[in-house]
């Protein structure tokens, strides 16, 4: 079984139905580490090697948060300035990340529609994850397919329930019974 790190950014997390479901049920599977850093780090001052034990020892590395202002929340950001270090995870010798595996598991406030050429955003949700993806690839590490849901604060208890069985497969290592894509 992988030994999976979740890596939890949520800087309201008592306001997300969604994201707390997630985490419960990343929390009850037993080769799941769960790091949820606005409770660790309230202050931002990171603890870079007690982060960098913890990716080392993961298979799965996983960054679970809502979509703010078309990115990640600014603990998230300070974390991977702080722990993400050349030569540790990037550069000539940084290869500490190298071929671990790495999920995006976000929720967006908006729709799926409002991610379109169309929807209010004007662009596809893809369209706003390039960074992401080039952190993996800058990191030598695997790019998963990420694990979306649309509308997080609309949705029905089903579609919540659905979302989260989902989440739990894939930190299983089992593929979800129905496709999330942006």
């Amino acid at each position: 079984m992988s030994r999976v790190l979740v890596l939890y950014a949520h800087s309201a997390p008592q306001a997300s139905r969604v994201n707390r479901q997630m985490v419960a049920a990343a929390r009850s599977l037993p080769n799941v580490t769960v790091n949820e850093l606005y409770e660790l780090y309230p202050d931002f001052v990171i603890d870079v090697a007690r982060e960098q034990a913890l990716l080392a020892e993961a298979d799965l590395i996983v960054m679970q948060h809502p979509i703010q202002w078309y990115g990640m929340p600014s603990l998230q950001k300070e974390w991977l300035d702080q722990v993400l270090e050349h030569g540790w995870a990037y550069g000539k010798n940084g290869n500490m990340l190298k071929g671990k595996r790495f999920l995006l598991a976000i929720t967006t406030g908006g729709g799926a529609g409002a991610y379109s050429a169309q929807g209010e955003h004007g662009y596809p949700l893809a369209a706003f994850l390039p960074p992401y993806r080039q952190t993996a690839v800058l990191c030598k590490m695997q790019w998963l397919e990420p694990l979306v849901m649309h509308g997080a604060r609309q949705a029905d208890e089903a579609a919540v329930a659905a979302h989260v069985d989902a989440y739990r497969r894939m930190l299983e290592g089992m593929p979800p019974s129905a496709p999330f894509h942006p």
